[in-house]
């Protein structure tokens, strides 16, 4: 079934001015029953990432996580030596098997960016 949810019915959480993140389905700190994820699909996030900050490395496994950036540009570096940039409109997959770490960045010193993340498990 199709269901269309705006923004102000999702999730929400703000860290420490650098991130804020709309939650589709349950993650983290938000939790709605009622939206656990869709079959193998479990994270839908639109995240905010003010400029010149973001993700340190941090661990995924047993995952594909795909990244699409809806402004800006996104700097990823992973423990297969993998670094690059990702702009706006384009699309990053990470397969995270076994295991892998990675961090996320808004390389820009004057503007912040958007970008939204899914993930299966």
């Amino acid at each position: 079934m199709m269901y269309q949810r705006p923004s102000g019915e999702r999730g929400y959480a703000e860290f420490g001015g650098w991130l804020k993140s709309f939650h589709t389905f349950s993650f983290s700190e938000y939790y709605d029953p009622r939206f656990m994820g869709f079959r193998d699909l479990r994270v839908i996030n639109q995240d905010w990432i003010a400029k010149d900050s973001g993700f340190p490395a941090h661990p995924h496994r047993d995952m594909e996580i795909i990244t699409y950036v809806l402004k800006g540009e996104v700097e990823h570096q992973d423990s297969m030596g993998n670094v690059g940039k990702i702009k706006a409109g384009e699309v990053q997959t990470m397969h995270a098997g076994t295991g892998i770490r990675h961090a996320e960045y808004n390389p820009s010193k004057t503007e912040d960016r958007s970008e939204e993340h899914t993930s299966e498990l």
